[in-house]
């Protein structure tokens, strides 16, 4: 075992700043964008990195993120111009990430709010009352960025 946890990068969402990696040893994590490299912006699903954690109250969180694969040539939704080896799905605009979500990567994410709904929301729910505010707000941005990629 590793001294340094490393694992794929699950699902990132340039626009929000934060994501999920997958350890190969344990539970997700979650990334925010203040734990980037220098000079990297954004991170591509499947892309193996290193990292330093902390455990956070709401579990497993990158402090530092190093890139161990750099991406491949093929842009994929996580660049600013959301243009793809396919090319642009909405008709020429290149003015941020424009693009769905795979359904592989909307899976992910759908099974990360699930997780997160059930354990730090129905324990409280089931205890009469409601999640503390910081986890209302962090669930309900999870929830507002599964509803966007379904709306498309």
């Amino acid at each position: 075992m590793s001294a340094v946890p490393t694992g794929k990068v699950k699902w990132y969402d340039v626009e929000k700043g934060f994501g999920f990696l997958s350890q190969d040893e344990g539970e997700d994590v979650y990334v925010r964008s203040s734990a980037l490299p220098d000079g990297v912006e954004a991170l591509k699903p499947g892309q193996r990195v290193e990292f330093g954690m902390a455990a956070g109250r709401r579990g497993p969180q990158a402090l530092s993120l190093k890139l161990l694969e750099t991406p491949n040539l093929r842009e994929e939704r996580g660049d600013r111009g959301g243009r793809g080896e396919r090319g642009d799905r909405r008709g020429g605009r290149n003015d941020g990430p424009i693009t769905r979500k795979e359904p592989d990567e909307l899976h992910g994410l759908i099974e990360d709010m699930i997780t997160l709904l059930e354990t730090k929301v129905q324990p409280d729910l089931r205890r009469g009352k409601y999640p503390d505010r910081k986890t209302a707000q962090r669930i309900a941005e999870v929830v507002r960025g599964v509803a966007r990629e379904l709306d498309h």
